[in-house]
């Protein structure tokens, strides 16, 4: 296929038509399919259904800190739910508080306590300004939260080893009312990018110009990996013991993409200090979470290796549908020169980068002809994406057979908006 650029306008006009026929013909079958959000699938979900019922009488609902996991107590956790934790996100688990199902809840709580009870200095309703750097393209979750509370957003662009941490540094030791940043470590959302090592690094060195700045770790993906080359992310809590700079970071995981997404575990790791703030909190909003739940999910998995091992039957799952995403944007857009892509080793999204100016028209397209997406904008702050090129593809809640249709759909969109462009040229 010769790329869009140098075709002359008869054979753009050619191919135009071309693909309008097979849109067309896509159009008529009255598809509803949906790539829309990050869902694990039917199938996913069912992995863990062995859970219901490891929770007995027989258990006696004991732990070892809880007399009765039916009753009130123990706001940190149980100890072997936040021991569970501590082995995943590799940290102590004296560091680890283990909360309801939903992290991105305690992200908002987290942000609430800064807001309220600062840190380690003025709360921070209480400073004129707020600002967050929003590395960009990333999770539109995260610009909700800072929206909401009304603290301004600066897109950060992304490069292949995380954000750009020339940028970064640059605007948080010049700026103190730079406050924080969003990060998704690994396989980030949704281009799929883990953070090198010396990228681990300077945030760790970072030099605020804010003291109470913090990092927002969200490890969403920490141990989703989809093949045989994994990832492998740099601790930065053993960077930040190097630095003395523990007070920086909260890191947050979850089991929502593990066990159940409305039923799972959600944890936070941090400094004692940091624990203290979001202790504060919860002691005026709850007297302990679902510590049954968390007792579930310790008495299923026993250990991190008997999470691993549950790993790897969503990695079957989920490794044909990234094949089928990426070997579907290789066949029909390469040497095209309009679409470019990631293919990551783990995590939930692929990223791709349509012609500028045309992700809003390729949205639109899809979804005429039945397939829906998440909307274009939405990877930037503010839903503006300087470019309107970049589209976040969600392959796992889709069956096989759907997600290979609606993928058929997405390259004749991606080409057929392209086409527009350079005739309307």
């Amino acid at each position: 296929m010769s790329a869009y650029a140098t075709m002359n306008r008869a054979e753009l006009a050619e191919e135009y038509q071309s693909l309008s026929d097979a849109f067309a013909a896509y159009k008529a079958r009255g598809l509803s399919l949906n790539m829309a959000r990050g869902k694990p699938g039917a199938e996913q979900i069912s992995l863990s259904n062995g859970m219901f019922g490891v929770v007995t009488p027989e258990t006696n609902f004991k732990t070892e800190d809880c007399p009765d996991i039916r009753n009130y107590g123990n706001l940190y956790g149980i100890i072997e739910a936040r021991r569970l934790f501590a082995e995943i996100m590799k940290v102590d688990p004296e560091n680890v508080f283990v909360g309801g199902n939903s992290s991105l809840n305690l992200m908002f709580d987290t942000i609430a306590c800064l807001m309220k009870q600062g840190a380690g200095g003025k709360p921070w309703n209480k400073q004129e300004k707020l600002k967050f750097l929003c590395p960009s393209p990333g999770y539109d979750r995260h610009f909700g939260i800072t929206e909401y509370f009304g603290i301004e957003m600066i897109p950060v662009p992304m490069t292949k080893t995380g954000p750009d941490m020339d940028i970064v540094e640059k605007l948080v030791s010049e700026d103190a009312t730079i406050k924080g940043i969003w990060c998704v470590p690994k396989y980030s959302n949704p281009q799929g990018i883990t953070y090198s090592d010396e990228t681990v690094r300077r945030f760790a060195a970072l030099e605020p110009a804010a003291k109470d700045f913090r990092i927002m770790w969200d490890n969403a993906y920490i141990i989703h990996d989809i093949n045989d080359t994994p990832d492998q992310l740099l601790n930065i809590f053993d960077e930040l013991k190097k630095t003395g700079k523990e007070d920086m970071v909260f890191e947050f995981c979850s089991t929502s993409k593990i066990t159940f997404p409305g039923s799972g575990v959600a944890a936070v790791a941090a400094s004692k200090g940091n624990l203290q703030l979001i202790n504060n909190r919860y002691t005026y909003t709850t007297i302990g979470f679902d510590k049954i739940n968390m007792l579930r999910h310790v008495l299923y998995f026993k250990n991190v290796e008997g999470v691993m091992e549950h790993m790897k039957k969503h990695r079957e799952i989920l490794e044909p549908r990234f094949q089928i995403v990426t070997s579907m944007l290789s066949k029909e857009l390469s040497g095209l020169d309009i679409a470019s892509w990631e293919n990551p080793n783990g995590g939930y999204f692929v990223s791709v980068d349509v012609e500028e100016g045309c992700a809003k028209r390729v949205v639109a397209l899809c979804k005429e002809a039945g397939v829906v997406l998440t909307g274009a904008g939405a990877t930037f702050p503010y839903g503006n994406d300087p470019k309107d090129s970049n589209i976040r593809i969600a392959p796992s809640y889709p069956p096989v057979e759907e997600l290979q249709i609606a993928m058929e759909i997405f390259c004749i969109s991606v080409r057929l908006a392209a086409a527009e462009k350079y005739l309307a040229q």
